[in-house]
């Protein structure tokens, strides 16, 4: 899988799934890139800055990440918490 492909299937699953969770909080996320199957996603709203963010990150959008899309080898956050 290319890393476009890989983009365009993280971004449904965002947009599906990551995306309304993080709105019910105040908050939301955007994907800035992908390389090598590198994920690098920066918060916004409730979530930029939040003591949660990096919990967050790791144990809920990288593990649903890597669970819908298995080509994803690790999310990065590129938020300026």
């Amino acid at each position: 899988m290319t890393d476009q492909e890989i983009l365009d299937a993280v971004n449904a699953v965002m947009d599906e799934e990551v995306t309304p969770a993080l709105a019910s909080h105040g908050g939301g996320g955007n994907v800035t890139n992908v390389n090598n199957g590198i994920v690098y996603i920066e918060l916004e709203g409730g979530c930029k800055g939040c003591p949660g963010a990096r919990m967050t990150m790791k144990n809920g959008i990288e593990s649903l990440l890597k669970e819908r899309v298995p080509e994803v080898k690790e999310v990065v956050d590129v938020t300026d918490h």
